[in-house]
């Protein structure tokens, strides 16, 4: 279905009982570039368009084919920003719908954070056509993709949604929420909106791509000059780095990969990643204290950075994947935060998901198999192109090793694994 939005030229003239004309009142997407702007609009224009039908009571076959479609041509208003023609595209709308509220995300949360200010672009994780935008919030990312990925995504929708539903929300794979296709002066643009694994209230002192493959798994010199560098797994075992869990915690963790990886195996997928963020407690309460004196009168009491322990009567819930206790921290819409244990060195939030599922092993990924299994010879079970059953076992095999269990203390309740037995 296509629809054309009314304009105030098409509006025609409104007039007051005074005579005097009336201005229709609109909302500014205000953005350094037209995309985001067009996106900004559409993100708008769409969910509000939602929020006037009520969801059906079963998803069809064709919810998962459907699409709705806005074109704006030759507009007067807020031409500064925004283009004077542009379509936008909203891919399986009820489906993403239901998928958000899987995912425990509410419409007004979803619309105000993608559309109250500008997201801004990543620029550690943007290179060429493949850029990152985060919400002003932290709390969703807008990933650009090309067809191929946008293809892929629609194969395994079905299935994804269903699993979701299955496990009602709790697992760590990406959380998909909408999926946009902009056009401006003829040039296309997908645009996929999910959840941030490394949330919104706490810097992210470090972060791990982890594959549970050795051969050639080791960040640049040049990444390594980042202010914040993406490391891999050599690094991760050159570190002499582990995760330090209440074991129970770990129990979950383990659950939660294995399943989702089990999920993955069989769509055929492979070659993605566990990212790891690191949050170091201590250090983000100097930065809180730092950040205080720089600017006196810009304390924000939701901004997370209080992160004094709540009394032990009165403990955080923790409303993400994972159910194990808080330790005090607040992680109240931290989707894939879970607290270290008291093992670790450290006080440290680990903020735990998984990235990069849509590549599929077919014949260019079995003969790139193929090839580097030649070149490496023994070593070549530690390549990262291998089948998904056996890239699904590596991974979860390399995380289990790498987690340090403590026993749940006495002092806190122990959290069960049955509700995502049950998911």
């Amino acid at each position: 279905m296509t629809s054309k939005k009314k304009t105030p030229r098409s509006l025609g003239k409104l007039r007051s009982s005074k005579g005097k004309p009336l201005v229709p009142k609109w909302k500014l997407f205000r953005a350094k570039e037209p995309l985001i702007s067009v996106f900004m609009w559409g993100v708008n224009h769409t969910i509000g368009e939602l929020m006037h039908v009520p969801p059906p009571g079963l998803l069809m076959p064709d919810d998962f084919k459907a699409y709705s479609k806005t074109k704006i041509d030759h507009h007067n208003f807020n031409k500064d920003n925004m283009p004077s023609h542009f379509k936008v595209k909203d891919y399986c709308p009820n489906v993403f719908r239901n998928i958000r509220e899987q995912f425990g995300v509410d419409q007004y949360e979803y619309l105000s954070s993608l559309t109250t200010q500008e997201p801004e672009i990543d620029q550690q994780e943007s290179s060429g056509a493949a850029r990152l935008f985060v919400s002003y919030d932290k709390k969703f990312v807008i990933k650009v993709l090309d067809s191929e990925a946008v293809a892929e995504i629609h194969t395994i929708l079905r299935p994804y949604h269903e699993y979701v539903v299955e496990k009602h929300g709790k697992t760590l794979l990406p959380q998909y929420l909408g999926l946009y296709r902009i056009t401006i002066d003829g040039n296309i643009t997908y645009l996929l909106v999910m959840r941030n694994i490394l949330g919104g209230k706490y810097n992210i002192h470090k972060k791990y791509d982890l594959k549970g493959s050795t051969v050639q798994r080791q960040a640049s010199e040049k990444e390594k000059a980042k202010a914040l560098p993406i490391l891999k797994d050599n690094d991760f075992l050159e570190d002499n780095n582990k995760l330090y869990l209440q074991a129970d915690a770990k129990d979950q963790l383990i659950f939660l990969l294995k399943s989702d990886t089990d999920f993955l195996t069989r769509l055929h997928l492979m070659d993605y990643s566990l990212l790891v963020g690191i949050h170091d407690v201590e250090q983000g309460q100097k930065e809180a204290v730092e950040e205080a004196a720089l600017h006196p009168h810009s304390s924000d009491p939701d901004s997370g950075e209080d992160l004094g322990p709540t009394p032990p009567d009165s403990p955080v819930p923790s409303t993400g994947a994972f159910t194990t206790h808080s330790g005090g921290l607040n992680l109240d819409d931290e989707f894939f935060a879970i607290p270290a244990s008291s093992e670790s060195p450290k006080k440290l939030i680990y903020f735990i998901g998984l990235v990069d599922i849509l590549t599929y092993y077919g014949v260019k990924k079995r003969t790139e198999s193929t090839a580097k299994s030649l070149k490496y010879g023994h070593e070549a079970e530690n390549i990262s192109t291998v089948k998904p059953e056996q890239y699904a076992r590596r991974l979860t095999e390399f995380v289990n090793r790498n987690v340090i269990s403590a026993p749940p203390s006495s002092s806190q309740p122990t959290a069960s694994n049955e509700p995502i037995q049950k998911a």
